[in-house]
């Protein structure tokens, strides 16, 4: 093994029968296949398999979602998690002999159940868990992504998208959200209650406190609260696959974060009950914002952490 990747605890998982059932019965998932079943009679989709406004609308229905201000943003991403793990095929229309540009809101195809949701009901369990695997790793994909609105903002300023300047490199974040995920499994490990969540500022703190500072400084601090933010937009995106069982950061905290446009700590977060060093916050058991990682699943390979990576509370997965 590499000097630079440690060993960790081992895992005992479920088996794959249970692992399976837990993989069905995560939101994201359960969704995604009843908008497949529910698309029997063909839903009309635009370019790449979005789901167009009435159909979307219908969908939200059909979840039982419609009196959740959320409802069709949750409903889309059902939805494209089916169209990614083929649990819905999209058959296109043929193209129009006139080469003239179909209107954003006109049906570019029609989708059908896919030949992968049989599996969900008549395959084995590691079918369900192959399926299961690819839209978490599209998921996992949506999660490292950059701000949708700094993309937007370039967009509608006329320019060619710079990733440089949204200060994004994708490498950088899958291998920065990967070691986060390999410290929430190592910090929950060496918990004496491996049930307990693992408060945010711990795991942010983990991957960006130096293992010989005593005291954070306040810049420190601010980097860890950045962090916070960044790894509760991911976790979001990261809890309805099974992936992790987050609770979010409180919407007031956040409020505080962002007043007068600057991330600031606030002082219930630097007063936090710590035990030892920063590192070790999660582990006593101690802070604030929990949240904890949901079922465990034997694909995923933990890479050491960059040491100037880092916020949030959680645990790995299990029931």
């Amino acid at each position: 093994m590499s000097a630079d990747r440690p060993t960790l605890p081992p895992v005992r998982l479920h088996s794959e029968a249970e692992l399976a059932r837990d993989a069905l019965s995560a939101p994201l998932m359960a969704r995604a296949a009843k908008l497949a079943r529910w698309a029997e009679r063909g839903v009309p989709v635009g370019v790449g398999g979005e789901i167009l406004q009435e159909p979307l609308a219908a969908a939200t229905e059909h979840l039982g979602l419609a009196a959740d201000e959320d409802g069709p943003a949750y409903t889309a991403e059902a939805w494209q998690l089916a169209v990614d793990t083929g649990l819905v095929e999209i058959e296109e229309a043929p193209d129009d002999e006139d080469g003239t540009d179909l209107p954003d809101n006109a049906a570019a195809g029609t989708a059908t159940p896919g030949e992968e949701l049989g599996l969900l009901t008549s395959g084995s369990p590691q079918d369900i868990l192959d399926i299961w695997l690819g839209g978490m790793e599209t998921v996992l994909a949506d999660a490292a992504a950059p701000d949708l609105a700094d993309l937007a903002d370039q967009l509608t300023q006329g320019g060619e998208l710079d990733l440089d300047a949204i200060d994004w490199n994708p490498e950088e974040e899958a291998e920065m959200l990967d070691g986060i995920l390999g410290n929430l499994y190592l910090l929950t490990a060496l918990n004496e209650r491996p049930d307990q969540d693992v408060p945010l500022p711990a795991l942010a703190a983990s991957m960006i406190v130096p293992d010989d500072m005593d005291e954070p400084t306040d810049d420190v601090l601010e980097e860890v609260s950045e962090a916070m933010m960044r790894l509760d937009d991911q976790f979001r995106v990261l809890e309805p696959i099974g992936l992790v069982a987050y609770k979010p950061v409180d919407e007031a905290l956040i409020e505080e974060l962002d007043e007068d446009g600057e991330t600031v700590l606030p002082k219930d977060l630097r007063q936090a009950p710590v035990q030892g060093d920063p590192h070790r916050r999660a582990a006593d058991g101690r802070g604030r914002l929990p949240l904890r990682p949901g079922p465990p699943h034997p694909a995923r390979r933990l890479r050491r952490p960059r040491p100037d990576a880092g916020r949030g509370g959680a645990r790995p997965g299990g029931r």
